[in-house]
């Protein structure tokens, strides 16, 4: 959703080609010579430069990739790297990423043809990891620094790298520490080689000494500048994520094409409406087409006002907004078998400014084709010449609009170009729907929908439905049907442990989708 997208980090729009940099020598005039804002990624298959390849990728800005394992890579020359335009010197790239200082052989063309770029054009290098050595600028790790894992360690940016391209950073740099079997940050940590013209930007402490090694830093030397990067990552890895924008801004001056997007939200489904509880005796949900046990009596959870004045308290305990995604249908129907009361509503629209409110349409219908549930799973209903039936246009746009028009009346402070829709019914859903609903288009338009939520394990890319974009969702594994701690555990542990464990053996009859745990939770 719009709100969701957060701030825009360094653009320069969409129309902009090149960069021109004062300081850079013209050669085949007096002008100053045009910088195009791409970047060179020189690749070794290894995870550090796919880290800052995704990094580019995420942000949309655009860079060359030369994977040097490849026999039919382009060589590397000057002629690759610059040329003229107009009467203008032209380099392609601002910046060039490295596996290391220098992944070439000794005497390479390649890496002298890099050499002379980077000095011409003043063209920043980031080597994506290596060890500590003089040729970086440090010293080597053995002389006073160290080589290990930095699992669980908080590196801490200095004053340089606040003051530069890591300003955006407000505490420490926590190492991941995910298996206490499993090394997962090794690094190295040293200090500046003496006399050599070196900036730390990240660093932690040297075990057993009161030194603080480097992590990131920023090494000039012979009329060049590199970021010198001295712990191994891949894309995935918090240390990573925290500190891939600074390794952007530093190699582009904070000047480049795309826009970098950081934003979390958490949004609570099914607000107002009540879900039928995991029976852990059982082990199957009473009200469910699986759970045929005559003593399978349903057992609904839903929220209760003091629920939401917790709610509440926990948002300002951490500066931090939920969004309610609501369905009108659930507190209508309460208050009509309950002599018109709802304290979960009430309480909901008196603190309403406390949360973010999106349209999750007025019953949770399921919006796609029109269900079959005879069978398990469910299938597609047909009509009597075999075509799929849908639900109608109206009916979904009566969905939109009915949900819409209660929140207005409740005085929520909706955006009403949202919608999340049941289940992201209406979309496509494999196996049984393999297209989206035809009327679902239609009626998105009918209700001014710009903004569709989908799902990230389906839909990872957004795409165009009628005049909605769709704002693909990280599904969380917590079951709809738990309320409590030990119901989450109790499900959780029988769809995925073997039957020899006490689980329902799914996960041992779908090896291709589902993982057995080693034990129970």
């Amino acid at each position: 959703m719009k709100r969701l997208i957060g701030t825009t980090l360094f653009t320069t729009g969409a129309l902009v080609a090149a960069l021109v940099l004062p300081g850079a020598p013209a050669q085949a005039s007096e002008r100053e010579p045009r910088i195009d804002l791409r970047v060179l990624v020189v690749s070794d298959g290894g995870p550090a430069t796919d880290a800052i390849a995704a990094e580019l990728d995420a942000a949309g800005t655009p860079y060359t990739e030369i994977d040097l394992t490849r026999a039919d890579r382009p060589v590397i020359d000057a002629g690759y790297l610059a040329d003229t335009s107009g009467d203008r010197n032209r380099a392609k790239f601002q910046a060039v990423v490295l596996p290391n200082d220098n992944p070439f052989p000794a005497g390479s063309a390649e890496m002298a043809a890099l050499v002379n770029y980077e000095r011409a054009y003043d063209i920043p290098q980031v080597d994506a990891y290596t060890y500590a050595r003089p040729e970086v600028g440090l010293q080597y790790a053995v002389l006073g620094g160290y080589a290990g894992s930095l699992d669980g360690v908080a590196a801490q940016t200095t004053a340089a790298g606040l003051s530069g391209p890591f300003g955006y950073l407000e505490g420490a740099v926590p190492f991941e520490d995910n298996s206490p079997t499993v090394g997962e940050s090794y690094a190295y940590l040293s200090t500046p080689v003496a006399g050599a013209d070196f900036t730390p930007y990240v660093e932690a402490a040297i075990p057993g000494t009161t030194k603080r090694g480097s992590l990131v830093g920023e090494y000039r030397h012979d009329g060049r500048r590199e970021l010198v990067v001295t712990f191994v990552y891949n894309q995935y890895q918090q240390q990573f994520r925290l500190l891939a924008r600074g390794i952007v801004e530093w190699m582009t001056g904070g000047t480049h094409l795309g826009a970098s997007r950081n934003y979390f939200a958490v949004h609570v489904d099914d607000v107002f409406a009540a879900d039928d509880r995991w029976n852990s005796t059982l082990n199957c949900t009473p009200g469910d087409v699986d759970c045929t046990d005559p003593d399978a009596v349903p057992d609904p959870i839903r929220m209760t006002a003091a629920d939401v004045d917790h709610a509440a308290a926990w948002q300002t305990s951490r500066n931090f907004t939920l969004d309610m995604a609501y369905n009108a249908a659930g507190t209508v129907d309460f208050r009509a078998d309950n002599n018109g009361a709802d304290p979960l509503a009430d309480r909901f629209v008196a603190k309403r400014n406390d949360f973010r409110w999106i349209n999750h349409t007025y019953t949770h219908a399921f919006l796609g084709c029109e269900q079959n549930t005879s069978t398990v799973p469910w299938q597609c209903a047909t009509n009597p010449d075999g075509s799929i039936k849908w639900v109608s246009r109206q009916d979904v746009s009566d969905e939109i609009a009915l949900n819409r028009v209660w929140g207005q009346t409740a005085g929520l402070p909706l955006e009403n170009d949202e919608l999340v829709t049941g289940e992201h019914s209406g979309l496509r859903v494999l196996p049984q729907q393999n297209t989206d609903n035809p009327n679902l288009g239609p009626a998105l338009g009918d209700n001014n929908i710009g903004w569709l939520a989908s799902d990230n394990s389906r839909e990872p890319g957004q795409r165009q439905v009628g005049t909605a974009t769709t704002v693909p969702r990280y599904p969380m594994n917590v079951f709809y049907n738990a309320g409590r701690a030990a119901e989450q555990v109790d499900e959780y542990n029988w769809i995925y442990t073997s039957r020899a464990q006490g689980g329902s053996g799914i996960c041992e009859d779908n090896p291709a989708t589902t993982t057995c745990l080693p034990a129970p939770l």
